[in-house]
């Protein structure tokens, strides 16, 4: 590839911000200063040499001159197309400029050397290329903007650099660019650089133009989709007008709603994204519905909802005793609340590490105490909020932490619908019935419910429904249940423990006559002066008609003796008032169905015949009194061995092996014919044999039903018993000492043997059972069997009873 260079002296025509390449035409502005110079300083030097005035194009960006110009001749001098006086020039060639020189006029003079190159001919394949390559993407470029004239004129140039210097005429190229254009000497690099550029330019316009379609077709949709929603405005509003309906008064502007409503500002952030969701989205879509449910959910939720607690600590203590007799434990444990609260309050310290001051209580007892209806008087007495949420039988997960939103029909869980329907975020709530949730496919409830009752979690609990986060801190739980063993050992670890044990006998006298009473008699229609119920009555209701550890089927007969009065009164057969004493209770309601063993005749106790002893369980309608028979097979039925009747579990078939082996390795200490149990079949069995039974606490008796079974002596009538033994005849410890004490004293026993490491347990019994039993501690079963063994008879031989 040759080049040619010239050296030359020329006057600088500058150019501000503009470039002008070989082969350009350009008209120039004549009231332009440095041009006028330039172009009077080309004629007074072309009238002494031949041809055209020449003058330098040099760019002036930013104040300073590009190193490379071009050679420009004056055409013609005249006047612009606005009028204005301007000449046209023609670019020639490329000029190197030097240094500086002088000159007629007021020009500004340069030596300059032209530097253009040739290209060789026949043209190299790759150039050849390049040409065809540029050629049709300039074809393109001049179609789309309609230049169809100028298409021809570019098809038509060969020259490699004229082609590359017609670029100067493309608009889209920066002046930065054009200068990087003019000096790139070598014509085939510059067609290829003017190659890329006019290629980038094309895919940036072909993504413009794809964005500028997709902007338009949006539009196009946005405003149809107005002018219809307008249209049906305007025919919902004339059917307004025709059925004569007045408009609405909700305000469907849930944008409006959001931010006038008090909400939290995470809560705030995600209300208003879904605001902006529900305004792109049409009326015919689903998620529409489904954005407005939630949002309704949201606001109608008492974000910063609170009510003052009552801190008056002896009214709320007093309110509880009137509401409820008893259960002092529970009593105790709201009145500590109340009174930490009072103090953190008075403190500053309502709000500790974002957590604020709530409780999780469980309260464990059987049916019938009490536990539920406690709920509503804790409230009462802290002036808060209560709701109850019943949890027995929920096997769905989604009941607790709620349905995910993509689902038809979810559902916040209950946890959010009990606060939104208490209407604060500070209210007591009940959660009846946690021991009755169960597990399957859908997931497992009792698992869900570990973040709402953790107290170092449950500030951000986050139900699938709403995903934002909710803060339970400030609730009081009150969890109930039957059996404490039904509840998973991670749930219970997160609350803390009351248990409600039963009502003595006197208890549930003052229950019955201070809260069953009224309200039976308001059910039944009756004044409070139309019916009197004796207190010999109650005491015989609650002790002979109903042997409970609650108060619910004492309630039911109260109430059906109040049925039976005003039915006689209607009936004409009685006069009111009435007073119902205990001799009447029969005559009303028939026979007693629990008598005392003590109180029936002595040849119809089941203790009185040898090898019947009483012992006591826990049960999940609190405690009971558990007969325990025993027998031997006759010797000539043969085989020997230990039959056990009753749906045992496995721990008391375990107790009732030990008690075998214990009363076989000592019965010579024992002054018992143990021979018979070498020969004969022993059977032992427990009544009631459609209920199951488990646990290790009937060992003693098992133990004192053989032993009275071998040496012929009763049992006591007036003795129940509890504990484990060992094989070595150490008497265990066990649990529900004041569960089972209670039913002692319910079914008229006096005298109780429990293991001596119960003792301590023994404090928790109401004083007035303990004062009306006769507690034995023991630690070996031989003193088991001196307490509740009957004296021999004459030292007679015992008659030892055989099974049919």
């Amino acid at each position: 590839m040759a080049s040619t260079s010239t050296p030359l002296t020329l006057p600088v025509l500058p150019l501000d911000d503009e470039v002008v390449l070989p082969g350009m035409v350009v008209p120039l502005d004549l009231n332009d200063a440095d041009v006028r110079a330039a172009v009077e300083a080309a004629q007074a030097a072309a009238r002494s040499e031949p041809g055209k005035p020449k003058v330098l194009l040099v760019p002036r960006i930013d104040g300073t001159y590009a190193g490379t110009g071009v050679l420009g001749t004056v055409e013609q001098v005249g006047r612009l197309a606005d009028g204005d006086p301007g000449a046209l020039i023609r670019g020639r060639s490329r000029v190197k400029i030097g240094a500086g020189t002088t000159g007629p006029g007021a020009a500004l003079w340069v030596e300059g050397t032209t530097v253009d190159q040739t290209v060789p001919d026949p043209l190299p394949g790759h150039a050849t290329e390049l040409v065809k390559e540029y050629k049709a993407l300039a074809t393109a470029w001049l179609r789309k903007r309609g230049a169809w004239q100028v298409v021809d004129r570019v098809q038509a140039i060969d020259d490699v650099s004229a082609l590359a210097d017609n670029s100067g005429y493309s608009p889209f190229l920066t002046t930065e660019q054009k200068v990087e254009l003019l000096e790139t000497a070598d014509p085939i690099a510059r067609l290829k650089l003017a190659t890329q550029q006019l290629r980038d330019h094309l895919a940036e316009q072909d993504v413009a133009e794809t964005i500028a379609k997709d902007v338009q077709e949006g539009v196009d949709k946005q405003q149809r989709e107005f002018l219809l929603r307008r249209q049906l405005e305007a025919v919902r509003k004339e059917l307004r007008d025709l059925n004569g309906e007045q408009e609405g008064e909700e305000s469907d502007d849930y944008r409006a709603r959001v931010e006038a409503a008090d909400l939290p500002e995470k809560v705030r952030e995600a209300a208003l994204k879904e605001v902006d969701k529900l305004e792109r989205s049409s009326d015919q879509s689903p998620e529409g519905s489904w954005i407005r449910t939630w949002l309704d959910t949201v606001l109608e939720l008492p974000w910063n909802e609170r009510t003052e607690d009552a801190y008056d600590i002896q009214g709320a203590k007093a309110i509880l005793d009137a509401e409820h007799a008893g259960l002092e434990d529970v009593k105790e444990r709201i009145t500590e609340y109340l009174a930490v609260r009072k103090r953190r309050n008075d403190r500053g310290l309502g709000v500790v590490g974002g957590r604020r001051g709530g409780a999780v209580l469980a309260l464990v007892g059987p049916p019938g105490v009490g536990k539920t209806s406690l709920g509503e008087s804790v409230a009462h007495a802290m002036g808060r909020k209560f709701v109850r949420v019943a949890l027995g039988g929920v096997r769905d997960e989604a009941e607790i932490r709620g349905h995910r939103r993509t689902y038809v029909g979810a559902l916040p869980g209950r946890i959010v619908r009990a606060i939104k329907e208490a209407g604060s975020m500070n209210p007591v709530v009940l959660l009846d019935e946690i021991d009755k949730v169960g597990s399957d496919f859908r997931g497992d409830p009792a698992a869900a419910l570990l973040e709402v009752l953790d107290p170092a979690q449950n500030h951000t609990f986050r139900d699938h429904y709403l995903e934002v986060e909710l803060d339970l801190s400030d609730v009081v739980f009150l969890a109930t249940a039957n059996v404490l063993e039904a509840i998973p050992e991670a749930l219970l670890d997160r609350m803390e423990l009351v248990r409600l044990d039963g009502y003595t006998e006197d208890e549930k006298i003052v229950i019955a006559r201070d809260h069953l009473l009224p309200r039976q008699l308001e059910r039944a229609g009756l004044a409070k002066d139309e019916v009197v119920i004796d207190e010999s009555a109650l005491r015989k209701l609650a002790g002979e008609y109903t042997r409970e550890a609650g108060v619910r089927t004492l309630e039911r007969s109260v109430a059906r003796l109040l049925r039976k009065v005003a039915a006689q009164h209607e009936l004409g057969e009685r006069e009111l008032p009435f007073t119902v004493t205990d001799e009447e209770l029969r005559g009303l309601i028939g026979r007693p169905h629990h008598v005392p063993e003590s109180a029936q005749d002595p040849a119809e106790r089941r203790t009185a015949v040898p090898g019947v002893a009483t012992g006591l369980a826990v049960t999940g309608a609190g405690g009971d009194v558990l007969f325990v028979e025993a027998s031997l097979a006759d010797p000539e039925t043969g085989g020997a061995g230990l039959t056990l009747t009753g749906q045992l579990g496995d721990v008391m078939k375990e107790s009732a092996q030990i008690a075998l082996s214990f009363l076989r390795s000592h019965g010579a200490e024992l002054e018992l014919p143990v021979g018979d149990l070498k020969d004969r079949g022993v059977h032992i069995h427990f009544p009631a044999g459609a209920v199951p039974k488990d646990g290790p606490s009937a060992g003693v008796t098992m133990t004192t039903a053989l032993a009275s079974l071998l040496s012929g002596r009763l049992v006591r009538t007036d003795v129940a018993m509890t504990g484990e033994v060992s094989l070595t005849g150490r008497v265990l410890p066990i649990g529900g000492v004041k569960q089972k004490l209670l039913a002692a004293h319910r079914a008229g026993v006096s005298t109780v043997i429990i293991p001596k490491r119960n003792e301590a347990d023994l404090d928790d019994v109401p004083a007035e059972v303990l004062d009306k039993l006769d507690v034995h501690a023991v630690t070996d079963v031989r003193q088991v069997l001196e307490l509740a063994l009957s004296p021999a008879v004459n030292g007679a031989a015992p008659e030892v009873p055989v099974a049919a």
